[in-house]
């Protein structure tokens, strides 16, 4: 297993601390901010724990203060219900003392019903696209600075497959939509509940990026202050997170300074797996800050 995606299982295996509470640390990736899918990932994890086998079928938390990836993060998870077929639990994470992550998910006992998906979207198979290294080596005089150090970087517990690189080549404003392939780098333990852990931290790869697309620019944009600020993720079917996943991605609008992006996540054999809504903060460099 490559050592970087070692690194974000042992991240996700959470110590108990107390009761209903867990501490997690972050990733070695060298970052100013915890990056907030690894913060969804841990607080999904810490709920999941309080949880005997009913899986998690969704997820919201809304991102309240950007995480220190040097101070270890505690998650302490309150029981609001435990049902017949679901449970409900919430999950705040915090750093000195205050929260900066809040999250609800809710389980449920597993049972038959009707069944019918969008159908995948027909894109170009991931061993037929560049991987993000091919990408830099090719077209790296035509990415932003911070892209190229993105590229370069040894810390990918993910492996990634744009379907469409023109959007990075030229900067014209497209239809806001995107297709990426991605998986772990690496093969993960058969643990259902890992891979759903490692599927929320990926859910939270590129998908504000797809805002951009409408614009000719990029989540890379120095003229722009972008964060998260919410995050849904809905668990329809199973799937393995270390198996080519395609993540089809929208934009249906951005205004107020806020963009509203929308993922369907599709096994390679054409099933959606999950479902996956965020709302990020896009301001230009100089408004008024929050």
């Amino acid at each position: 297993m490559p050592a970087q995606l070692d690194d974000l299982l042992a991240c996700l295996d959470l110590e108990q601390v107390e009761i209903l509470a867990y501490l997690g640390r972050c990733l070695k990736a060298g970052w100013r901010r915890v990056f907030g899918g690894l913060v969804v990932a841990q607080a999904l994890a810490a709920a999941s724990r309080t949880v005997e086998d009913w899986p998690p079928h969704s997820l919201h938390g809304y991102f309240i203060l950007p995480g220190d990836p040097a101070i270890p993060i505690r998650y302490q998870v309150e029981t609001l219900r435990n049902g017949k077929s679901f449970a409900t639990r919430r999950c705040d994470a915090l750093q000195n003392g205050q929260t900066i992550f809040s999250l609800i998910a809710s389980f449920q006992k597993e049972e038959p019903g009707l069944d019918h998906h969008l159908p995948m979207p027909d894109v170009a198979s991931p061993e037929t696209l560049l991987s993000e290294a091919e990408i830099e080596t090719r077209y790296g005089d035509l990415l932003p600075p911070a892209a190229r150090l993105w590229s370069n970087s040894n810390q990918h517990p993910i492996e990634t497959r744009f379907a469409d690189i023109s959007r990075f080549l030229d900067w014209k404003q497209r239809p806001p939509m995107q297709y990426i392939w991605f998986r772990a780098a690496g093969t993960l333990p058969d643990d259902p509940a890992i891979h759903r852990t490692v599927l929320a931290y990926m859910s939270d790869l590129t998908l504000l990026d797809t805002a951009f697309v409408a614009h000719g620019r990029a989540i890379f944009d120095a003229g722009l202050q972008v964060a998260s600020l919410d995050h849904a993720l809905w668990f329809h079917r199973p799937f393995r997170a270390d198996e080519w996943l395609l993540y089809a991605q929208d934009s249906p609008n951005t205004s107020g300074g806020r963009g509203l992006t929308r993922g369907l996540i599709y096994s390679r054999a054409g099933t959606l797996v999950a479902s996956v809504a965020q709302e990020g903060l896009i301001r230009l460099r100089g408004a008024k800050d929050a």
